[in-house]
């Protein structure tokens, strides 16, 4: 198993060139395909206007600037992969919604390539809220970039965090590539209390002895924490100097739509690695 489609969102956000950069690597560094993905969103209709004839023209005139944006969006991730030496791309504009257009276009690519929303930005709820869209309804693993910092490289040093779940054997998976490719591979657990049957420990082993079967030789850690799980983890990927944190995405369903967990969403929001996440 290897990453032979990666899909990255192309949009008019300050992120893009950053995430367009890191997808480029990543692309290049799996011998990939890499496809610019640039929904032109949904035209937010206003609430009353005082003819038909100005709600077309307003229709009109939101779809053209929509269409032109992502437009402008694609010939800069055109010019970014030429001036970088990578050929293996292709653009796609889609006048849809960014999450529903990601998931459906996840669908025929291997990892999909996002970043964080940026809480000082004017979108940050709707960002926010699509990210966790796309964790949640995809077929596919999502790497998540956070907004701050630079990050020339990701997975040198991984961090797996493990609970014996069923998200987090998908996000294991889903992460090989990246883990038979990093230097250092870090598989760790928190238990509550100390458990006198082992707790987590047979299934870590069962874990390492696979990983090994697939090529990856990974460091076990069993730990207990008397702070939220999502500041746990942030806090040992710092002290492991871990420059790509993999973790089973979790969420419930209220009513008709889904949400993602506390420990998840508290997590995409204070990451300061880069995340892979499968639901």
């Amino acid at each position: 198993m290897t990453y032979r489609s990666l899909l990255v969102l192309l949009d008019s956000s300050p992120l893009c060139a950053s995430r367009v950069d890191c997808a480029i690597r990543i692309a290049k560094s799996f011998e990939a395909h890499l496809v610019g993905l640039a929904p032109t969103g949904i035209v937010d209709m206003p609430v009353a206007t005082e003819s038909a004839a100005s709600l077309a023209e307003y229709a009109t005139l939101a779809w053209n600037t929509l269409r032109a944006e992502a437009a402008q969006s694609v010939e800069q991730f055109r010019q970014t992969c030429r001036a970088a030496g990578f050929q293996s791309f292709e653009t796609q504009v889609d006048d849809e919604s960014k999450a529903r257009s990601l998931v459906s276009h996840a669908h025929c690519s291997d990892l999909t390539v996002l970043s964080q929303a940026d809480p000082s930005s004017p979108g940050h709820a709707a960002m926010r809220e699509t990210v966790e869209q796309v964790i949640l309804y995809s077929a596919r693993p999502t790497l998540v970039l956070p907004y701050a910092g630079r990050f020339d490289t990701v997975g040198t040093t991984a961090m797996v965090a493990w609970d014996n779940s069923r998200e987090a054997a998908r996000a294991v998976a889903d992460a090989l590539p990246f883990l038979r490719a990093a230097q250092t591979v870090h598989v760790v657990s928190w238990e509550e209390q100390r458990n006198e049957d082992g707790g987590l420990r047979p299934s870590l082993d069962a874990l390492q002895r696979w990983l090994m079967w697939q090529g990856v030789t990974a460091e076990i850690h069993v730990e207990r924490s008397g702070i939220p799980i999502a500041q746990a983890m942030l806090s040992r990927a710092a002290d492991l100097s871990a420059d790509l944190i993999v973790m089973g995405a979790y969420g419930h369903a209220r009513w008709s739509e889904r949400l993602l967990g506390g420990a998840t969403r508290g997590l995409l929001d204070a990451m300061t690695a880069p995340v892979l996440m499968s639901h």
